[in-house]
């Protein structure tokens, strides 16, 4: 499969005359996972380089700070936008959420509890943002997954794998791996799913997204999608599309590494977070202020959802 992404790769920087992967316009040379810049009205800006990354994300919001935020659902808000990096993830878009789940309720469309897979398309018209959860094996997501205080899944073991925690006021929770039995022990997740790898945890990038050699493919390059929270308890969801041959395109498996990931959570102001699957499973709804739904597809229907509805639309009642 990474021989024939890497092959079609390089027919589209043929097709777009780069002669190389990662020497779009203004590129430069390319060196992979070296660098990562923004545009702003300026132009290109390098805010993250590999060999000086930080270890641990400070508060400082550098890219938070350079996206045009936009109305959604009450509860949400939304903007995008475009990076550049190496190789395949020379032209890279990011969808950004801004979640408040104390205006927007939580809940997971279990499809693969009735034999069914699924996509944002299939959610209902009072959904402000739907996504995948988790990671997928086959025909049911992997680890742990509650729904309505129900244990459907039990959790898979794993040292980045962390969860996604719905309580029953419907505050949401990122727990590090090391407290997922725990959290299963006290038995009061609402909504529960599992994911990996972590990509912060209080702040900083896990030693496995650092330093090679220890389990995690640091110079894989895919989509992604990942969910983090901010200090004040905002949920943070972001989705990368191949950005440079139009959005037809957008939804080919080409974009950022993990602790490229890492990185763009950490600069979008997140204090946790953790990699949900991406790749061609990678989708993302978002209603806009007039209800309009915007959808990024991905090519694959999964077996695990997360939507968030208004929760003054279901009458104010969790």
């Amino acid at each position: 499969m990474k021989g024939t992404r890497r092959i079609s790769a390089l027919a589209l920087a043929a097709a777009l005359g780069t002669g190389a992967v990662g020497a779009g316009p203004g590129a430069g040379p390319a060196r992979p996972g070296a660098a990562l810049a923004v545009r702003d009205a300026a132009g290109w800006v390098t805010w993250w380089r590999r060999a000086h990354a930080p270890v641990r994300w400070d508060g400082a919001a550098p890219l938070s700070e350079r996206v045009s935020w936009r109305a959604g659902s009450d509860g949400v808000e939304w903007g995008e936008l475009e990076l550049r990096g190496a190789s395949e993830a020379w032209r890279t878009r990011v969808v950004v959420a801004r979640i408040d789940s104390r205006r927007i309720a939580l809940s997971l469309e279990t499809a693969f509890a009735a034999g069914r897979d699924w996509t944002v398309r299939d959610a209902g018209g009072g959904v402000a943002v739907a996504l995948g959860a988790g990671q997928f094996r086959g025909p049911l997501p992997w680890g742990w997954v509650v729904h309505r205080g129900r244990e459907l899944l039990a959790p898979g073991s794993g040292p980045l794998a962390g969860a996604v925690v719905v309580d029953s006021s419907g505050a949401v929770r990122l727990v590090p791996p090391d407290g997922v039995a725990a959290e299963r022990a006290r038995g009061l997740a609402r909504e529960a799913f599992q994911s990996y790898p972590v990509l912060l945890q209080d702040g900083a990038v896990p030693a496995p997204l650092r330093e090679p050699g220890r389990g995690v493919d640091l110079d894989h390059r895919d989509a992604r999608l990942a969910l983090g929270t901010l200090p004040d308890g905002r949920l943070v969801v972001a989705l990368t599309r191949f950005d440079a041959l139009g959005p037809m395109l957008g939804r080919f498996p080409f974009g950022l590494t993990s602790p490229e990931m890492a990185a763009v959570m950490g600069a979008l102001g997140c204090r946790e977070a953790l990699l949900l699957d991406g790749g061609i499973s990678g989708q993302l709804l978002l209603r806009d202020a007039p209800g309009t739904a915007r959808v990024w597809p991905g090519i694959r229907r999964v077996p695990l959802g997360l939507v968030g509805r208004p929760i003054a639309a279901s009458g104010g009642g969790r």
